[in-house]
């Protein structure tokens, strides 16, 4: 019988122990998703003096000589502090963008590779509840990304990024994926995928 309960009570314990494990990870866990329409506006200034302005719920894509600039206006619907990793672009072309068929194919696709993506080169945070902002930039001409970026900013066509995202520790790697969508008076973000890299995905 003391066998029993023994066994009972440390089952018990590491029930509780596991509960416990959950609820921290929860109150850490970042969610990003696109900023609302009337969320404040946000000017964001590059490393080499170029300044950008995003609306609400909105991005900025700008190609110039020097550099395809990229920022946009994010959510964190999560309650732990989102740090921004690493991100990825989509290659687009005219025909992915003008097929829903093959659109709704790379939207709702498997989860990139992390391998993939391109570091950051300064910290960036977003606060849980809060309203920040990620932004990058291609600079290397002979980067094949950066002559899709130029000619999707050109053309006024829609395309895919990813952000790789962590925890205020480095854990509970997420990838967020967003679609930049042209319009009238600028860029709109939407966010259309997550998943969580070190544990089961909520679908």
């Amino acid at each position: 019988m003391l066998a029993t309960a023994t066994f009972a009570s440390v089952r018990s314990a590491n029930r509780s122990a596991r509960v416990a494990e959950v609820a921290l990870q929860e109150q850490r866990r970042p969610v990003l998703v696109q900023s609302r329409s009337d969320d404040r506006g946000q000017a964001i200034g590059f490393a080499d003096g170029r300044w950008v302005n995003i609306p609400g719920g909105g991005a900025a894509v700008e190609a110039t000589t020097d550099a395809v600039y990229l920022a946009l206006s994010l959510r964190n619907v999560g309650a732990g502090l989102a740090v921004l990793q690493a991100w990825r672009a989509h290659s687009v072309s005219e025909a992915e963008t003008q097929s829903e068929t093959v659109w709704r194919a790379g939207v709702y696709g498997d989860a990139p590779d992390v391998e993939e993506f391109l570091p950051l080169t300064r910290d960036q945070y977003i606060a849980g509840g809060d309203i920040g902002v990620w932004q990058g930039a291609v600079r290397d001409p002979d980067d094949p990304l950066y002559a899709t970026l130029t000619a999707a900013t050109a053309k006024q066509r829609r395309f895919l990024l990813d952000l790789l995202y962590t925890d205020q520790v480095g854990g509970q790697r997420t990838i967020s994926r967003f679609g930049l969508l042209p319009g009238d008076d600028g860029w709109l973000t939407a966010a259309a995928r997550h998943w969580y890299l070190d544990a089961p995905a909520p679908r």
